[in-house]
């Protein structure tokens, strides 16, 4: 057994960059609430990879996890026969740690989409844009045959504030960097959210100004959906059709004022 464990630690201190950027170099956070429940999530989503077969992979922080409570996510995502590895709290080195350590062992995703780096906090636009990149080289290293879908930043905060600032500009070098890259593809999620004439942020769609309501999720991953189905071959009319619903849920959650009103975790994918 200590073995095993021990190989489940290989990559805990052993950094891709010689740079030492925190955001780029592969690390557990701290269990500061001391119930481990971090690993044991992390051991839960290897488990999956041995029980499943999907064909997308989701994988992020909590705007992950909660996607998988949502309507955007049954109507959509399971469908397609996806897999949600969201961890709340996540940065981009703890996705990274996850994906060295199993996560993307025994399975084969078509498309893996990436959404993580606003919980980044004392890290510059620069060093988050490259700890999102450097978890896009361990996917193209380790599942050469997929598509890497990554989510831009979205804004947060009801008012205009420097973590949006610094959002904005991982969201500008990400546009800059993925351009360069063959079967990579960046979501602009962002479209929608600050409103013209004040700059704010309705909790219509942000219920706590950073986490997402039914709308929130709606407006946000609409243009997920259109490129994961364009990636999966689906025809032009059916993601016309899938656009329409979009909009309709959009209209429908908000006028319900519902938030996602979600906790925990969810992993849904098709079963060997």
């Amino acid at each position: 057994m200590k073995e095993a464990s021990d190989k489940l630690l290989l990559f805990d201190s052993v950094p891709l960059n010689q740079n030492m950027n925190p955001a780029s170099t592969p690390a557990q956070p701290e269990d500061i609430q001391g119930d481990g429940r971090w690993m044991s999530m992390h051991k839960r989503f290897v488990a999956e990879t041995k029980e499943k077969e999907p064909e997308i992979l989701f994988i992020g922080d909590s705007l992950v996890t909660h996607l998988s409570h949502t309507n955007a996510w049954s109507r959509w995502f399971a469908p397609m026969h996806a897999l949600c590895f969201g961890m709340g709290g996540d940065q981009t080195q703890h996705v990274l740690w996850r994906v060295l350590n199993g996560e993307l062992d025994g399975i084969s995703p078509k498309i893996v989409v990436v959404f993580v780096g606003t919980n980044n906090h004392g890290h510059t636009p620069g060093q988050i844009s490259e700890g999102i990149l450097e978890i896009v080289k361990v996917i193209r290293q380790k599942q050469p045959q997929a598509q890497v879908v990554v989510c831009s930043l979205l804004p947060r905060g009801q008012f205009p504030n420097h973590l949006r600032d610094r959002n904005t500009r991982v969201n500008q070098i990400l546009k800059e960097k993925i351009s360069e890259l063959s079967n990579c593809h960046l979501v602009d999620s962002s479209e929608g959210f600050v409103q013209p004439q004040d700059g704010s942020i309705s909790h219509l769609d942000m219920y706590d100004y950073l986490h997402l309501t039914e709308a929130g999720y709606a407006k946000a991953f609409a243009p997920v959906n259109t490129i994961l189905r364009r990636l999966l071959g689906y025809e032009e009319e059916e993601v016309e059709e899938e656009e329409f619903l979009a909009t309709e849920d959009e209209s429908e959650a908000a006028d319900l004022g519902k938030d996602s009103g979600a906790s925990g975790d969810v992993a849904c994918a098709a079963t060997k």
